[in-house]
């Protein structure tokens, strides 16, 4: 049954953007993107204005370059703030199995995001023995290799993890490799901070080489300087308690980002993002109550991510694996090999 109706809103285009509805929402048939945008316009109680003569084009490409022009749009098709409204009463409770795009009735999409956020949490493999007592002791100091092999096992774990989640598989290859190649350090560090990884200095200075072979100070300096943004990034998102429905919800936001280069459909990926970030505002909304601003600041550690060098990730946990792969190179594989991927110089099945 949930097959015919998929296949049965399938034919209907957003009324809004022209894009693939994804079902009845607010009283029209919208994608997904329109529906985040129109109810959090809505609860917000957003206003925007028009840059131009607010008559903008609101289709798949130009929907995001004009806020007010598309809300505008949303009203005129009879998109109803009333329904929005509703949607603020307490939901069923809802079985985490649930994920068939819903019939249109806004009281079910609690139901909806929570079925989107088991599938992500079913795709994690945190919290698990797989790690052993690595994960679970931050002030153990471990070897160089074990650093290393934890970080390989991290990675490739983050790997698998997106193969797993809704919606990734279906995209283009090239977009997958595309998406993991502009995201994988990031997923990187929220895999670390998630995992509790153990940044000492020393062991990290080691694994990166620099005791074996003679280096300026400048440059030693300037290598613990970037281990330090690694460390307080880790530190800052350990310091929000985050849990781990939060974790795979932040982690979704960052893999979905239309910034990649070559992507095939950006407004898809741009409505996965925005699924995503509305899967875990209404997460954080239920179970965080009386922490009002939680999920601002979960959104605003995303950004500083990125102040995290990837060059230096490489640098720190994998050059001793790999050599000078590069570790695109190596995430492309993973893709292409899935589970039977094995690292050049080491197993990690």
């Amino acid at each position: 049954v949930a097959q015919v109706q998929t296949q049965s809103l399938s034919i209907y285009e957003c009324v809004v953007c022209g894009d693939k509805s994804s079902g009845k929402h607010y009283g029209q048939f919208t994608c997904e993107g329109c529906k985040s945008f129109f109810k959090r316009s809505v609860r917000r109680n957003l206003t925007y204005t028009c840059r131009a003569n607010r008559n903008c084009p609101i289709d798949q490409h130009h929907r995001n370059q004009c806020q007010y022009c598309r809300l505008k749009k949303c009203l005129k098709v009879g998109m109803r703030r009333e329904a929005v409204q509703r949607g603020r009463m307490p939901p069923t409770q809802p079985h985490h199995g649930q994920f068939a795009l819903t019939n249109g009735d806004p009281l079910h999409c609690h139901s909806y995001l929570s079925g989107y956020i088991s599938l992500l949490l079913r795709a994690e493999p945190y919290p698990t023995s797989r790690y052993g007592s690595q994960c679970m002791q931050p002030n153990n100091i471990m070897g160089i290799e074990n650093i290393c092999e934890l970080a390989a096992r991290m990675l490739f774990s983050a790997v698998e993890w997106a193969r797993n989640i809704p919606f990734f598989p279906d995209l283009q290859i090239t977009d997958q490799v595309a998406l993991l190649r502009l995201t994988w350090s990031e997923l990187f560090v929220l895999n670390a901070a998630q995992c509790s990884m153990p940044l000492h200095v020393a062991p990290l200075l080691a694994a990166a080489g620099l005791h074996a072979s003679p280096m300026s100070a400048d440059r030693v300096v300037a290598f613990m300087d970037h281990i330090r943004i690694f460390q307080e990034q880790v530190e800052k998102l350990k310091a929000l308690h985050v849990d781990s429905a939060e974790y795979s919800c932040l982690k979704a936001i960052v893999l979905f980002t239309s910034d990649a280069c070559g992507l095939s459909d950006v407004a898809h990926v741009e409505s996965l993002q925005e699924k995503s970030q509305c899967a875990l505002e209404e997460y954080v909304r239920s179970q965080y109550p009386n922490q009002p601003t939680r999920f601002g600041k979960l959104l605003l550690r995303l950004p500083s991510l990125r102040t995290v060098s990837s060059s230096v990730i490489e640098q720190l946990f994998f050059v001793r694996l790999v050599g000078k792969t590069p570790i695109e190179t190596l995430i492309r594989d993973m893709l292409l090999s899935g589970s039977s991927f094995n690292w050049p110089y080491m197993s990690i099945q």
